[in-house]
């Protein structure tokens, strides 16, 4: 019987249990990105774990949020829903949108995003100041 009420009480909490990556960041930080593919980006573009797995941010011209279900180190961003106003840095921001549902992997060291893929692609973040 103590196992039983063991085994409910873990299933119970476990679910409460975050594992995307909202799980371990501070989920009121704004991550900028800095680099994409090793060049500097050109525009302005943010992404938040607000909650579990939820993502959101600012593209270069639009605001977006995406679910984020896979346990970290893995990422998944899908599907990305954004605003749709126009902007000088509309190719900027579709180069991002393309480069961030392509990651697969996520890791945090500071205040230091990095979202990547076996392809070599490569998306760097920093919080921001």
């Amino acid at each position: 019987m103590r196992i039983l009420i063991a085994l409910l009480m873990f299933t119970l909490t476990g679910c409460k249990y975050d594992e995307t990556i909202s799980g371990y960041v501070d989920q009121r930080a704004e991550w900028v990105l800095v680099e994409l593919d090793g060049k500097p980006f050109p525009a302005r573009a943010t992404i938040t774990f607000p909650s579990k797995g939820r993502i959101a941010g600012q593209a270069p011209c639009n605001s977006y949020s995406a679910t984020q279900s896979a346990p970290r180190p893995w990422f998944e961003a899908g599907p990305v829903i954004s605003t749709e106003m126009a902007c000088a840095d509309l190719a900027a921001e579709q180069r991002f949108f393309k480069a961030l549902e392509e990651m697969t992997l996520v890791d945090v060291l500071g205040n230091v995003l990095v979202l990547s893929n076996e392809a070599g692609r490569e998306m760097v973040f920093r919080t921001a100041p």
